[in-house]
């Protein structure tokens, strides 16, 4: 049987789990299974693999898209200029086994954000620095949007602007507001990224990675404010399908 899975921590609620189990199911694919390796440290994967010797492909989610790069033997070109991976391919020929980084949230980020994109968004603000910020920073670097990243540390690099040094000016003009942190995600649903809400209009377009819950706080006050908003979910069904591709191609 081959068996695929996912790698993070922690992993309460998982959507690839039962995303591809139930393709498995609906699809009719057989002698195929897909479970979960919650891994406090991302040195615990060598021992997954050696533990799961019919594993043919991972699925990586936080907090280890770039720590697990080490680990892998390459990545292809759009892992690589992010350097972020969220899909490993399982090579396996004879005795020998490889390991291949890929990014398909890029390619899921990207088509979820046309379903709605307007021609008004020219630019953007990106809450967090991490992978999934990478992989939406290299979409909107396709769609032609220019962005910023906005983080939380203070740092000297004047391409990352910290949470207060928005004001009025940076929110009316950066229409597209992508939250790419993990602030707001369950059980935190109370809390959301510290940006100046009351600025937003209807002009603006607010999208968060996060899906569950399906509406956050951040979507929320976007909502108040008649703005266009999308939720993480379909951009995952998205990459999870591309990673389907990857892993049988």
């Amino acid at each position: 049987m081959r068996l695929f899975g996912l790698i993070g921590y922690p992993l309460t609620h998982s959507f690839s789990e039962k995303y591809f189990n139930d393709k498995f199911e609906k699809e009719n694919i057989k002698d195929v299974n897909y479970k979960i390796f919650p891994i406090p440290f991302v040195s615990e994967f060598p021992e997954i693999m050696k533990l799961n010797t019919n594993i043919f492909g991972f699925n990586v989610t936080s907090p280890y898209k770039q720590s697990i790069i080490p680990y892998l033997d390459e990545t292809n070109i759009t892992a690589s200029e992010i350097y972020a991976v969220n899909v490993i391919k399982v090579i396996r020929k004879n005795q020998n086994v490889k390991l291949v980084g890929y990014n398909t949230d890029v390619y899921g980020f990207q088509k979820s954000l046309k379903k709605k994109l307007t021609p008004k968004a020219k630019s953007a603000l990106i809450l967090g620095t991490g992978g999934a910020a990478k992989a939406v920073s290299a979409a909107l670097k396709n769609l032609g949007i220019s962005y910023q990243f906005v983080s939380r540390m203070n740092k000297p690099d004047s391409q990352i602007l910290n949470y207060n040094s928005l004001n009025e000016e940076l929110i009316r003009k950066n229409l597209l507001i992508i939250n790419a942190s993990p602030v707001g995600i369950f059980p935190d649903v109370n809390q959301k990224p510290d940006i100046p809400y009351k600025y937003l209009t209807e002009n603006h377009h607010l999208f968060d990675l996060i899906y569950n819950p399906e509406k956050t706080q951040f979507l929320s006050e976007g909502e108040k404010r008649n703005a266009i908003i999308q939720n993480g979910l379909q951009m995952l069904y998205f990459q999870a399908d591309k990673a389907w591709e990857i892993f049988n191609s």
